[in-house]
């Protein structure tokens, strides 16, 4: 039945997709707040005043702000801490990480025509790094529950001839077409019986369905730990002008990348009497890439000592591939004997592009000038998370049940920034605050943001050169694999920027 399929299903393979969620949506949705060092160093609050490459992330407008072309490069040192509790168990783990986090040019050109309303346009061209996924956490504990049951639950309904090789037949061939004809639930079942954590209730009935797990109840150790690494990034091409001296109006086009890689590794290991599966450890990768486009347009206006700001980004619109490959190690006792399973298919799941529809976004934005001796100033956003979607070139359906449960889960969320910068001869001193609301309805799935700023700048004449620090915090609950229980998270984000940037 197997062999007469094969050719058959192989054509039927490019329509199979893999489980995407609302983790996935989320993190292609969410921003982090990075960019040069002056930006950072107020937190982000710079929608009104321009002048600035990341300010023009914020608001288009932006650039018209600028009195000379410049360009600036900014480099960043991120540290992310996770500290994880699991069953009263807790772990911290700390991941560093050094980037090129935004490099950009604006060129302005005056308009010398004293008649004309418009007294400069400006071009920008800018890349910025909208969030970094270098990250890394580990949970560990004691549960009741194995791993065991996991595969002992995704080998439910599939049956015993589907799992064992034929005659010719090697893991990865049976992998590959278990994942073309069955799916992610039979590949992980073959994995569980081929590294003998489960056996077949009737093992001498090919079409038998139930399956047993060779962990007997009992206290297991477990350790969880996911690795990831990447970013999305977009490449801005901006426009704007200086309408008369005291309105200014920028477009943005921008192009998204994403380039995420996740490895995660379930350990658990037992010295329970009755088992004959000591330890197993369970690998999964996932790599994704994709593409995306969005626009934004924006204002800015001055008012004697005052400024202020609108705008308006369209959502952002992807198209995703993603890969999986998996890999089991199990330890098991036979009499006196300590024998060890390798189970590695070498297979890489390719599954079929799908699109991704991240919400749009509106900021509202005020800062008060002081003369020359500094400035406040304030954002305002509101991003509706419940508003992404799932979609498909081949079945426009498929993706219903799971945007579904987006719109209910999620929910529209604000964002406010506060920053302030006091100028003293050459030397800036800059301070600010954020807050981030959760985007989930329920708020304890992750938690609302929290985040302060310092910074400081000085002024060589044609050239600056800034530094920042930024820390935020924002809880969360997290799941993994063969966990009986959730665990939760305490991530706090440090950040130091640099910035150097010329005038010409």
């Amino acid at each position: 039945m197997k062999k007469t399929l094969l050719l058959f299903v192989v054509a039927l393979s490019s329509t199979l997709l893999s489980a995407q969620n609302i983790t996935d949506a989320l993190r292609y949705s969410v921003e982090d707040s990075n960019g040069t060092a002056r930006y950072q160093g107020m937190s982000g609050a710079f929608g009104a005043l321009g002048g600035d490459f990341s300010a023009m992330r914020i608001n288009p407008a932006g650039s018209a702000v600028f009195l000379n072309s410049a360009a600036s490069v900014s480099f960043s040192i991120n540290d992310i801490v996770n500290e994880t509790t699991f069953n009263s168990s807790q772990q911290k783990r700390i991941d560093t990480d050094v980037d090129l986090n935004q490099l950009g040019g604006v060129f302005v050109i005056d308009i010398q025509q004293e008649d004309s309303a418009f007294n400069k346009v400006t071009i920008g061209l800018n890349y910025d790094v909208n969030r970094n996924f270098s990250n890394q956490i580990t949970a560990r504990g004691t549960s009741n529950t194995s791993l065991a049951n996991f595969f002992a639950a995704q080998a439910e309904g599939i049956p015993l001839d589907l799992l064992q090789l034929q005659n010719g037949e090697t893991i990865g061939s049976l992998y590959r077409y278990l994942g073309q004809t069955e799916g992610t639930a039979a590949q992980n079942a073959l994995l569980g019986y081929q590294g003998f954590i489960i056996d077949p209730t009737n093992p001498d009935n090919l079409n038998n369905i139930t399956y047993l797990s060779n962990v007997v109840a009992g206290d297991v150790n477990q350790r969880y730990t996911k690795l990831t690494e990447g970013a999305n990034s977009k490449f801005t091409v901006n426009v704007g002008t200086q309408i008369e001296n005291d309105y200014y109006i920028g477009v943005n086009l921008n192009s998204h990348s994403i380039d995420y890689r996740e490895r995660t590794y379930n350990f658990e290991s037992n010295n329970l009497a009755g088992s004959s599966i000591t330890s197993i450890g369970f690998e999964n990768n996932l790599a994704v890439y994709g593409n995306g486009f969005s626009a934004q347009i924006g204002g800015i206006a001055k008012f004697d000592n005052i400024r202020v700001g609108l705008s308006l980004d369209t959502p952002t619109w992807y198209d995703i591939s993603e890969e999986t490959s998996q890999a089991l190690e199990t330890t098991r006792r036979e009499g006196d004997q300590i024998l060890n399973t390798f189970v590695n298919p070498q297979s890489i799941n390719v599954f079929s592009d799908y699109y991704l529809k991240t919400p749009g976004k509106i900021t509202g934005s005020a800062a008060y000038i002081f003369g020359k001796s500094g400035l406040i100033s304030v954002d305002y956003s509101y991003k509706d998370y419940a508003n992404v979607k799932f979609d498909s070139d081949f079945d426009e359906a498929i993706f219903d049940f799971q945007n579904s449960i987006i719109e209910n889960t999620l929910k529209g969320a604000s964002s406010i920034k506060v920053g302030g910068e006091y100028r003293l001869n050459n030397f800036s001193f800059r301070a600010g605050g954020r807050y981030e609301e959760s985007p989930y309805q329920d708020e304890t799935t992750a938690g609302d943001l929290t985040g302060f700023s310092l910074g400081l700048g000085y002024n060589f004449g044609r050239y600056n050169f800034d530094v920042s620090y930024a820390r935020a915090q924002r809880d969360s609950i997290e799941s993994a694999i063969g966990f009986a229980d959730n665990f939760t998270n305490e991530q706090i984000f440090n950040n130091v920027g640099f910035t150097f940037s010329t005038n010409f």
